[in-house]
């Protein structure tokens, strides 16, 4: 078992929760895991990135080749779209299909959609929605953890008692939002 992800979005998407989560559900399935995380400017809403890869045998390096990723997860569909280069050619693309226009020159969302579209393998959802309307608007990145969960390879309920054991701290109601949320987002992928 080897899954290479790129894990996109903008600074205070939720980018880094999501690797913890991915990060802790396979480190319980005694997998290997390696982890590089680009930040930028996350502090002022710039791109936030991060290369996380999960084998069952020894990693050598925690930099992903560009057409090496089998998946790329995007709180922001043109930072999906800047690490195509990166993707296999089987490799698949979920994405927030709303777009985060911090930035004065953002291309035009229409020919973003229509560039996504072209992808094989994608699933485009509005995460921010999707939170709002079932009332866990903190959680939309977990919805987009649910939708990629399959693309993963790693058990839904390995998922789940990762996000227990990370947001557990916070308490049993931010715990239950965010199971809520993977749920969410695994029935909308279907």
């Amino acid at each position: 078992m080897k899954t290479d992800i790129i894990l996109c979005g903008v600074g205070g998407q939720g980018i880094l929760s999501i690797a913890t989560i991915i990060g802790e559900a396979a480190m319980k399935e005694n997998l290997y895991i390696k982890q590089a995380e680009v930040h930028g400017m996350s502090q002022r809403g710039g791109d936030v990135q991060s290369n996380l890869r999960i084998s069952s045998e020894p990693i050598a390096s925690d930099l992903i080749p560009h057409g090496q990723a089998d998946v790329i997860i995007s709180m922001e569909p043109m930072e999906a779209l800047r690490y195509l280069p990166f993707l296999r050619k089987d490799g698949w693309v979920i994405t927030s299909s709303a777009p985060f226009v911090n930035i004065p020159n953002y291309p035009d969302i229409e020919k973003v959609k229509a560039d996504l579209e072209a992808i094989d393998n994608v699933i485009t959802l509005d995460i921010e929605r999707l939170a709002k309307d079932n009332g866990v608007p903190r959680s939309a990145n977990v919805i987009l953890l649910g939708a990629a969960q399959k693309a993963l390879g790693i058990d839904y309920e390995k998922i789940e008692e990762a996000i227990r054991r990370v947001f557990g701290r916070k308490g049993e109601k931010v715990v239950e939002a965010n199971i809520t949320a993977l749920a969410i987002g695994k029935e909308a992928q279907k």
